[in-house]
């Protein structure tokens, strides 16, 4: 009786420990997606509206930058300065049929004709 109850316990620790690192790969897949994304949403110099996607490894990411309306508290009227434009960048990264998004707001000066 005592080995049957020591086998059972043997095995289910040898899942649980299974288990834990199955957890410790995904969350570790979820750390590297997320600084992807991080990485993707800072790198952008010149904001432009548009897609841009690409693959690092087994990450596929997709950046998006779309103009967001400023709100009127925040324009400068009457000064004859370049009113500046709002744009939502966000970067979402999939792997293994997992996916994780990024998002954050830039400033960009309108451009000269």
């Amino acid at each position: 009786v005592a080995l049957a109850i020591l086998s059972v316990a043997v095995v289910s620790m040898i899942q649980l420990f299974g288990q834990g690192l199955r957890l410790l790969k995904v969350s570790g897949d979820y750390q590297q997606a997320v600084l992807l994304a991080d990485q993707k949403a800072r790198e952008v110099e010149t904001v432009r509206e548009g897609v841009e996607a690409g693959q690092e490894g087994d990450f596929e990411w997709e950046r998006r930058a779309t103009v967001t309306a400023v709100p009127e508290e925040l324009t400068v009227s009457g000064t004859g300065l370049t009113p500046l434009r709002l744009f939502l960048v966000s970067v979402k990264v999939r792997w293994g049929g997992r996916r994780v998004e990024v998002a954050t707001l830039r400033t960009a000066r309108e451009s000269l004709p």
